[in-house]
Formats: structure tokens, C-alpha cells, sequence
């Protein structure tokens, strides 16, 4: 039976779910939280795939923004043992994920794309990670591209980086370049963002940091939910031996002027929500200064949707600046350190410049030489 997305919070009993695994008397329980709108399909092996994972106990949550596709009624015909969370409207993968957390059992959480599939055993590697510092908030698997397995996805990679003016980037994907998985990233390391596509989080901090900020409806929503937690004193970690396959972009296609929009916009909104006054007011200039540098090289391009994606973002940014003071006093209400510390943990170059200007492309060449 479905449950609405505005429910109350269950129970703390966790039903032991039998996946072939053994449960361990010390093993912490895990909730999977899977936002999905429309695409049956997608999410069906998606599901096939989860119910492999050895790890228990696991529950698994889907939270339906809404579809339009059947897939709530296919969901409780075909996967009643799946908790259903039904959405009234698509509250996007931010507001989806947020809708998931009532309805979880489990210590540690894990937010999944519905067009993923999993190793059998990429829960274990995970847990193992957060149970061996309490100081980490979120660990992320190694994500692979579904369709090429050893090469790195565009989303994530081997866990994400921030250069200072808001620009992500990944180890194993820079902008467009991703790199063959030659094992080049198997040791566990602390690196800036964990990727939504696949995300491990302690629930109470989860919680502590407000959750995913639903303004950003989609897409560097992690990135932002992890800036805070560095804020907070906590530490993002990557776990390679746990593995994640992803076939990227099949709910918003990339390039499209949408995704651009939402890019631009939220990156803009984080950098000028989570830097203290001064650094944000120093960094902005800077930034915008590369959205023209973009801006040109689009329309040398003649790429339309990004130009008009760019300025769209930009109109929103004039327009809505209560928001951004308002996010400002929600950020500062759970700072427990400088901005100095956050800085030690980005890239201190532009990781535009490192790439365009000077033909970095893979993340090693950047990080050992940035700028040059």
C-alpha cells in the first residue's frame, strides 16, 4: 500500500530483509531511498538489481514524484514488499529524497538514482566506512557507466571535487572528459561531494543539516547538502570497493536547456550561500567573469540552449535575492567552522582554466599542477 509523501514518521523496527546475505549482530540497518518519476522500465532493473545486495537488514523506499506512467499501481502489483511513498507532485530528486527520510528505519541512508545498477556486496564497503570514523557524514561508492563498466560516469566518478569558484568536478571526470578505471582510484580518500547517483549519509546529521535544499529541485543539491557538512566539522568520503553502475541523465537528458539552467543557477546560489560574506563577495566578481568566459564559448559554439540557459540563471539570481539571504541564515545557523577549513578541502586553482586554457583533462594532471 502507498504512503503519502507527508506522512508521519514510522517505527523504529526494521524487518530483516532476506537478499542472501546474513544479518550480523553489530551490522547498523540501512534504508535505500530511490526518487523516481515515470520510466517503469528503468526503475524495474533498478529494483532487480537492489534485491541481489548480500548487506542486511536493508528496506528499500521508493518515492513516486508523481508519475504519470502507472508506476505507482506496477509498484504495489509487482513490489509490495518496496515501500511506496506517493507524492502528490514532482518534488524533484531534492524534494523526493526529503519525503523518503520519514519513512526510514535505518541508521545510515543511501540515496540512489533509479537508473543504476549495483554490485552485490556495494552496501558493505560503505557501512565500513562510516563505522570506522564518526566523524564522516557521507562516503560514496565508485561509480561506473553502465553501458562501458570501465570507465568512469559522468556523475560522480570516484567521488567529487570543488574548485573555490563553484565549479565541480570528479576524480576520474573533468567536464566532458571522463577517464578509463584502470585503479587509478582505489584507495579510500576524502574528497569534497559525494554524488547523489549513489550516497551513503548518517540520517541524524542528514537531518542536522536541514536535509537536501528543495530550491535546487535537481542537480548540485549534493554538492550543496555536503559544503554543509564540512561546515558542520564533518568530513565526505569515497569507498571504491563498493560499485555502482549508472546510465546518466535518462530522467533530464543532458544539454538540455533545462539541466543547463539548473547548473548555472544552483551553482550560483550555493557559492553565494555557503562562503561567509567576505569570501563570497570577493569570489562573485571572479565567477561571474567565468560565466562570460562560458557565455562566449557557447556562442562560439552556437549553442543556444546554454546561452539562454546562462542568462535565465543570471535573471533569477536579480530577482530572487531574499533567497539567497534566506538560505544564508539557514547556513550560518549550523556553521561550526571557518571558511578557511572548507578551503583547505577544495581546489584552490579554477578547474575551468586548468581544462580549457590549459589542456588539463584528466584529474591528476589538475590537481598536481593547477593553473599551468
Amino acid at each position: 500500500m502507498g504512503r503519502k509523501g507527508d506522512g508521519g514518521i514510522r517505527g523504529n523496527t526494521l524487518p530483516h530483509k532476506k537478499t542472501g546475505g546474513q544479518a550480523h549482530e553489530n551490522s547498523p540497518p540501512v534504508s535505500v531511498i530511490i526518487p523516481h518519476w515515470n520510466g517503469i522500465d528503468i526503475l524495474s532493473e533498478c529494483l532487480q538489481s537492489l534485491k541481489k545486495t548480500t548487506y542486511v537488514p536493508l528496506e528499500i523506499i521508493v518515492v513516486d514524484n508523481n508519475s504519470t506512467d502507472g508506476s505507482q499501481t506496477w509498484m504495489k502489483e509487482n513490489h509490495p514488499d518496496v515501500i511506496l511513498v506517493e507524492n502528490e507532485k514532482n518534488y524533484g530528486y531534492a524534494g523526493g529524497c526529503n519525503r523518503g527520510i520519514p519513512h526510514c528505519s535505518g541508521d545510515y541512508v543511501c540515496f540512489l538514482n533509479n537508473d543504476t545498477i549495483q554490485d552485490e556486496g556495494w552496501i558493505e564497503p560503505l557501512v565500513e566506512t562510516m563505522m570506522s570514523d564518526s566523524s564522516i557524514a557521507a562516503v560514496q561508492p565508485k561509480i561506473l557507466n553502465y553501458f562501458q563498466r570501465d570507465l568512469f560516469d559522468y556523475a560522480g566518478g570516484a567521488g567529487g571535487e570543488l574548485d573555490v569558484f563553484g565549479f565541480p568536478f570528479a576524480r576520474g571526470r573533468i567536464f566532458t572528459t571522463q577517464e578509463v578505471d584502470t585503479s587509478q582510484f582505489n584507495s579510500i580518500a576524502d574528497i569534497f561531494w559525494a554524488s547523489g547517483t549513489a550516497m551513503m549519509v548518517r540520517k541524524n546529521i542528514f537531518l542536522k543539516a536541514g536535509g537536501f535544499d528543495e530550491l535546487f529541485f535537481a542537480h548540485m543539491e549534493e554538492i550543496d547538502l555536503c559544503w554543509r557538512f564540512h561546515l558542520m566539522g564533518y568530513t565526505v568520503r569515497s569507498a571504491p570497493d563498493s560499485l555502482v553502475f549508472h546510465k546518466n541523465a535518462v530522467t533530464l537528458p543532458m544539454y538540455t536547456t533545462k539541466k543547463y539552467y539548473l547548473n548555472h543557477r544552483n551553482s550560483f546560489m550555493m557559492l553565494l550561500s555557503n562562503y561567509s560574506l567576505p569570501i563570497a563577495l570577493y569570489v562573485f566578481p571572479l565567477r561571474l567573469a567565468l560565466e562570460g568566459l562560458a557565455f562566449i564559448y557557447a556562442l562560439i559554439k552556437l549553442d543556444w540552449k546554454h546561452m539562454a540557459a546562462i542568462i535565465k540563471s543570471q535573471i533569477w539570481l536579480i530577482f530572487h535575492p531574499h533567497k539567497i539571504v534566506g538560505k544564508r541564515q539557514s547556513v550560518k545557523s549550523i556553521r561550526k567552522t571557518r571558511d578557511k577549513h572548507v578551503l583547505n578541502k577544495m581546489y584552490k586553482g579554477s578547474v575551468v582554466l586548468s581544462y580549457y586554457l590549459f589542456g588539463k583533462k584528466t584529474y591528476r594532471d589538475i590537481v598536481s599542477n593547477p593553473d599551468r
